[in-house]
């Protein structure tokens, strides 16, 4: 891995520890507000829907495009199963929004993930990050049925030109959105990982759930 590899993946994790909860939120319960248009290329909503329970970026990368690790010319993810719970989706891209936080897929996508382009791309070293809601307000959403997931569970992720890539199920937790372990999730490892995300627990008194549920994978 290339030495500069660690020091991308510190700079991004210190990115996403003040915005780390708003990973996966928006839509995860029927208060969940309208996003308006956004201009990120993904389709992810604005700034203000992705940060609703008001949770902005105290820090700034620079720039509102993440940098992709692993090699430059290697495919993009572009669809994701997991056989033994029902769950398929293409993946679209998702970024930073301008404010620094995040990108979730909008909530009238509800039942299509996205892959976090700022951190690695699945097959190259380092944990490739997919997202998804729970629920929206428009009703149950792709990666409701999550929580069931069981260790040894395999996760399929198919890139553009064709290729699938075969993780397997490590482990899971359910995490406060107060104390998401930020470098757990986001920092470098010597092995190609996979990290799903979505929302659960209890609502809180605005309708948000309060905690994320995180399931890790490694390639097979």
């Amino acid at each position: 891995m290339p030495s500069r590899t660690p020091h991308r993946f510190r700079r991004t994790a210190a990115l996403l520890t003040a915005v780390v909860a708003c990973v996966a939120l928006a839509g995860c319960s029927s208060a969940e507000p309208s996003s308006s248009s956004s201009s990120a290329a993904a389709g992810a909503p604005s700034a203000s829907a992705s940060a609703a329970p008001g949770e902005v970026a105290s820090g700034s990368s620079g720039s509102t495009e993440p940098s992709r690790t692993g090699e430059p010319d290697q495919p993009a993810p572009a669809h994701v199963s997991i056989p033994s719970i029902g769950i398929q989706s293409t993946l679209m891209e998702l970024g930073l929004n301008p404010d620094g936080t995040v990108e979730v897929p909008p909530a009238e996508k509800g039942m299509t993930a996205g892959w976090y382009s700022g951190g690695s791309v699945p097959g190259a070293p380092g944990p490739a990050v997919l997202i998804g809601h729970n629920d929206t307000r428009f009703g149950r959403a792709v990666f409701h049925d999550l929580k069931n997931i069981r260790d040894g569970a395999e996760v399929l992720v198919r890139d553009g030109a064709g290729k699938t890539l075969r993780y397997t199920v490590t482990g899971k937790e359910a995490v406060s959105k107060k104390t998401f372990p930020t470098d757990k999730v986001y920092g470098p490892t010597k092995d190609s990982t996979l990290r799903l995300i979505t929302c659960d627990g209890e609502f809180d008194a605005d309708g948000h759930t309060v905690d994320n549920l995180i399931v890790y994978g490694a390639l097979a």
